[in-house]
């Protein structure tokens, strides 16, 4: 019997390639809204986080969830995403 793939994802605060499913997505859905897709299954462009503090502060500091999703982020839906994590305020 084959092996069944394991889809890879990279995360946007340490740059590792990790397995999809250790990841957090950031979805911008089609009508623009930013959220933290925890499922993987809504409709939207994603991105690819560490559950992980000091990677979700890296992708923050260094505006890469914007890029990756191609939108401006409002502090106030980055403190929400940090709240859903459990990251205290960077």
């Amino acid at each position: 019997m084959a092996e069944k793939k394991i889809p890879m994802r990279k995360c946007l605060g340490c740059n590792e390639m990790k397995p999809k499913k250790e990841l957090i997505r950031a979805v911008k859905s089609p009508d623009g809204e930013i959220s933290l897709d925890l499922t993987g299954k809504k409709s939207g462009r994603g991105a690819y986080i560490c559950p992980d503090k000091a990677c979700f502060q890296k992708a923050r500091k260094g505006k890469r969830i914007e890029r990756a999703l191609d939108t401006q982020i409002p502090e106030s839906v980055y403190d929400a995403m940090a709240e859903q994590l459990g990251v205290s305020k960077a």
